[in-house]
This record gives structure tokens, sequence and C-alpha cells, in this order.
């Protein structure tokens, strides 16, 4: 990334997905912002991405919100 532009950003505490994180356990939540992210992605005609760890282990809710991203159409 040369521009250092954010093009789309989910998070469990977006707007719309506050309220439905609230009851889930962190790795559920982890999984519903891969998706969501994936969607976001998509809409703006993203289809592959690059998905930086920042130095995390590849297990629990990193691997989560990748794999979860993944099912929805994302290409890592």
């Amino acid at each position: 990334d040369t521009g250092g532009k954010t093009l789309c950003a989910v998070s469990t505490v977006s707007p719309d997905l506050r309220d439905q994180v609230k009851d889930l356990d962190k790795t559920a939540a982890a999984k519903l912002v891969g998706r969501r992210v994936a969607e976001a992605a998509k809409s703006q005609g993203i289809e592959k991405v690059v998905f930086d760890r920042n130095g995390f282990l590849y297990h629990g809710r990193v691997k989560a919100l990748s794999e979860s991203a993944r099912e929805a159409g994302l290409v890592f």
C-alpha cells in the first residue's frame, strides 16, 4: 500500500455490529467481523487482499476472522 488509504473498515464497535456482538464470545464476534469486512470490500469491487496479522499468531480470533472472510468470498 503506497497511498496509505483505508479502503474499508469493520469493527465490533461499528454502530451496525455493536448490538449484534454484545452477547457473542470473542471468536464468534471475529467471525461476524470477517464476514462483514468481506462484504464491505466486495461492495467496493475488491476481491483480493493481503492479510497482515501484525505479528499475531494464526489461531483463535485471527484465524476465525480470516476464515470467515474467505468463506464470504474474499481471496487472500
